[in-house]
């Protein structure tokens, strides 16, 4: 019988809690207890190989999560990711409910491949991940909870081959965790839409390492396996050539991708979506690259009111709403505009201008970036100011 909803997360619990995770609310107590914990030599090595990780190449990545799997370390670093860990296990606990043999592709020190391994004892696990040290603790963690269900090994998926056919496969956060890689830039600052460069797309799969994982995950995959995948791609940017290389290797929506939000302590997150797909699938669900609707106030440029309050503008819009507000400018005036290309590849366009009664600020980018201020012409002097500081930033 399947755990219920309730049962799930009690396990969790309980599991995170044999790991020697905690779950923290503030930053305050968080912080006060890695002092605790941590030695001002932990501290320092920690910074420097995480710094190494952002700016590096794979070896960089490596080295962090070999550091990072130290017993003294890791459960006072992947506490952090307690709420993450909520949100993921219970959805990779349903996956893994209608299959027999599953792979965890990145599964760091298997903490929920030994927990769905523990929920599941009658199916069949393997967990794979390019660090060493944190495969040695997950396979030691394995035999301490007695897990004959379950093993690991250490693959570079983005340089080796797997083994094995799986009917599910897994990867959270392991297909591609280049952060800093802005992804596939629309055709315009005007638009979200991307072309279909193929150049383009080849050339994020590649710098990115996600091409060669894909292709290596997909070849252990049996005729009509399944896949669940959560990676760092909310960004319509990043989230744009992702789907695009699942859907060239043959891999099918099952459902709408799922959003996916938690909190590394007090931080939010926008992490995901989570996606679910299959081989030769028999759904029908269209992938979606529009921008993900926000939750912004509508914009109406009849409803401006003259505001009393000199410090805060009539109307602010970050979001990709943005760019419909400043379309629905009725009389646009333009004082002043720039458009040009900065040295990651986006274009960049600033605009000042006016419509009867106010003064506005519009920026856009080809990375999805909008944003819209109205303010009342008395303000005009703030916009030109923040109009300048941009183009300086841009300058420089």
């Amino acid at each position: 019988m399947f755990p219920s909803s309730d049962e799930i997360r009690a396990a969790l619990h309980e599991h995170l809690a044999w790991w020697g995770l905690r779950k923290f609310t503030t930053d305050h107590d968080y912080f006060a207890w890695q002092q605790q914990q941590f030695s001002p030599d932990n501290l320092k090595q920690l910074a420097s190989c995480a710094e190494r990780k952002r700016v590096g190449d794979r070896r960089d990545e490596i080295a962090f999560y070999d550091v990072a799997a130290h017993p003294t370390i890791f459960p006072v670093l992947y506490s952090q990711q307690y709420d993450y860990y909520e949100a993921i296990a219970p959805w990779m606990a349903v996956q893994c409910g209608a299959a027999k043999q599953i792979l965890d592709f990145g599964c760091g020190l298997g903490i929920l491949t030994s927990f769905c391994a523990r929920l599941f004892p009658e199916k069949s696990f393997v967990g794979v991940d390019r660090s060493l040290a944190s495969i040695a603790v997950a396979q030691k963690q394995a035999d301490r909870l007695g897990l004959r269900n379950l093993r690991f090994d250490c693959v570079d998926g983005e340089v080796q081959p797997l083994s094995g056919c799986y009917d599910l496969a897994v990867a959270t956060h392991a297909l591609f965790q280049a952060e800093h890689d802005p992804g596939l830039p629309s055709r315009s600052w005007r638009t979200f839409e991307r072309g279909n460069d193929p150049t383009l797309q080849a050339a994020f799969e590649q710098r990115t390492g996600l091409g060669r994982r894909l292709d290596n995950l997909v070849d252990v995959l049996s005729s009509e396996g399944r896949v669940m995948v959560c990676e760092k791609s909310r960004q319509l940017a990043r989230r744009v050539p992702f789907q695009r290389a699942l859907a060239a290797r043959g891999l099918q929506l099952i459902e709408p991708p799922i959003p996916v939000q938690y909190h590394t302590v007090e931080e939010l997150v926008e992490d995901g979506p989570c996606y679910r797909l299959q081989r030769r699938s028999q759904e029908n669900v269209i992938w979606d690259e529009s921008p993900e609707p926000d939750e912004d106030r509508p914009f109406a440029p009849e409803a401006i009111a003259i505001s009393s309050d000199a410090e805060h503008p009539l109307y602010e819009n970050h979001r990709p709403s943005a760019q419909t507000a400043w379309e629905q400018l009725m009389g646009r005036d333009v004082l002043a505009e720039t458009t040009r290309g900065e040295p990651d590849g986006r274009q960049v366009h600033v605009e000042r201008g006016r419509f009867p009664g106010f003064q506005y600020l519009y920026c856009a980018n080809t990375f999805d970036q909008r944003q819209l201020v109205i303010v009342e012409q008395a303000q005009a002097g703030i916009l030109e100011t923040y109009y300048r500081e941009i183009l300086c930033e841009i300058a420089s």
